[in-house]
């Protein structure tokens, strides 16, 4: 009798590629110079936090760029599984840890860059991973809206980096690129589930626990 040969299984087609790229270099000049990298929250340096939210939101591969003592975020934060990348222009301001950051993906074949910022712990993974599930294209450009309000994080297709990167300056990041096409960005309300607010001055400090 003719043998037939059971057809191998398929695999279901591989999802789209979202790194994540975490913006970690700023020195904390409104917090008396204490990199925001290092600031203590839940016994650990922030960062460490900033990473296990991207993580566990679904985003890889994560690159985290830092800047302000960059040599001792990396000896005292558990930075394992991510490619870190130093920024020597970090005072410049967010926009050249963009360009780095954006830089450092190139090659990774990432179908879209996922940006977060370390000094927001009050976003946690269900917000990351909305914002993610909204890739439709390497031409998306979503990000997080709280009231309505657009805020971070944001996602960028792969096809918009080259245009991001060439008016990301100063501490404009983005927010050049994100104005000049506000009518192809989405939104995605997350105020039901995260709170937006940063780390910058003193009295911010009491809502790291």
């Amino acid at each position: 009798m003719p043998s037939h040969a059971t057809p191998a299984p398929q695999s279901p087609p591989p999802g789209p590629v979202i790194a994540g790229l975490l913006l970690a270099a700023g020195g904390g000049r409104r917090l008396g110079g204490h990199p925001k990298a290092l600031l203590a929250h839940h016994g650990r340096p922030l960062v460490e936090n900033a990473v296990r939210v991207l993580r566990e939101a679904g985003c890889g591969p994560l690159h985290v760029v830092l800047g302000a003592s960059a040599a001792e975020v990396r000896e005292r934060a558990d930075l394992t599984g991510c490619v870190v990348v130093d920024n020597p222009d970090w005072a410049q301001g967010m926009g050249s840890s963009l360009r780095v950051g954006l830089a450092s993906l190139a090659g990774t074949g990432a179908d879209a860059a996922l940006v977060s910022l370390v000094d927001q712990p009050g976003i946690g993974p269900a917000a990351v991973a909305r914002v993610r599930e909204a890739y439709r294209s390497p031409a998306s450009l979503v990000a997080a809206a709280y009231g309505g309000e657009r805020g971070h994080p944001v996602l960028f297709g792969a096809d918009r980096w080259a245009d991001i990167a060439a008016t990301a300056t100063g501490d404009k990041g983005a927010r050049v690129h994100l104005t000049e096409h506000a009518d192809e960005l989405t939104l995605v309300e997350c105020g039901d589930v995260a709170e937006p607010f940063d780390i910058d001055t003193p009295p911010d400090l009491a809502r790291l626990a």
